[in-house]
């Protein structure tokens, strides 16, 4: 089992190229940071998490830029996005995005997508909640034909346009992997687009019955990350039992100093299992 990191880069907190080399020294494979283009201030959507939203989601990174000065300082780390909000993402800048991050990177770009849970911030982008579902699919649709295509074009209900160049194209083949997040609803969305499905902090002991009911919508053996699991040598231990090639560790939005000790404590826990 692979050991990596899940956070929200924030102006306040350690910059991604630190951070970068800061896990790539002490042995982890993996950054996935989260992304939100902005947090309307009248907003009745309510927080998965419950109660009020902490202050990281107000002030998020752009997730390309922050993954891009981690990768200039690190050789190995792969650089994720956990999870890219494609609801809100222009298709062609996305697919831009990523491939000149896995260009810069040497191949080490990863695609994490969801259909996220902000309404108010959807609309702001003219998405509508309704729909997010299917306007999502589309756009990964289009996102891989552009990766992938030499002349792509994608006809859909929400996106439509004719052959068109689309460069760089990705240094890996046929694409930087998909991580598709969510829950049972986006279980279709795993067999249809998913290298791997990115499980949002499921506990291992509901884990295993979702892993079970994901590879038979999937039909195949698809790959389960963790996202934002504690640094519990307990925890980590029931989800090696249950064969995940991956877990990340949840890393708060804290100053260098403290994030350094938290890396530290992480990698306490991980040696365990190596």
């Amino acid at each position: 089992m692979q050991f990596g990191v899940s956070t929200f880069l924030t102006d306040q907190g350690i910059g991604p190229a630190e951070l970068g080399r800061a896990l790539e020294e002490r042995g982890f494979d993996s950054l996935l940071v989260a992304e939100h283009s902005h947090i309307p201030v009248s907003r009745t959507s309510p927080w998965p998490g419950g109660g009020d939203l902490p202050t990281h989601y107000y002030r998020t990174l752009d997730p390309f830029v922050a993954l891009a000065a981690a990768a200039s300082v690190t050789e190995r780390l792969l650089l994720g996005t956990g999870i890219a909000l494609v609801p809100q993402r222009d298709p062609f800048h996305t697919a831009k995005e990523t491939a000149s991050l896995d260009l810069v990177s040497g191949g080490r770009a990863i695609l994490g997508v969801g259909v996220g849970w902000n309404r108010e911030e959807m609309r702001h982008h003219g998405a509508d909640p309704r729909t997010r579902g299917r306007l999502t699919d589309e756009r990964l649709h289009a996102i891989r034909a552009l990766w992938t295509e030499e002349e792509a074009s994608y006809h859909g209900e929400f996106v439509d346009f004719d052959p068109v160049y689309s460069w760089p194209k990705p240094v890996q083949r046929p694409h930087p992997p998909i991580y598709v997040g969510g829950g049972p609803g986006a279980f279709p969305r795993v067999r249809e687009f998913g290298d791997a499905w990115l499980a949002n902090s499921t506990p291992p002991e509901q884990l295993e019955p979702q892993i079970e009911q994901m590879r038979e919508t999937a039909g195949r053996d698809v790959p389960v990350s963790v996202y934002a699991i504690p640094d519990d040598a307990a925890t980590v231990e029931a989800y090696t039992r249950l064969d995940v090639e991956r877990v990340l560790f949840y890393l708060p939005t804290v100053p260098k100093a403290e994030t350094l000790r938290h890396l530290d404590a992480f990698a306490d826990v991980a040696a365990r299992f190596r």
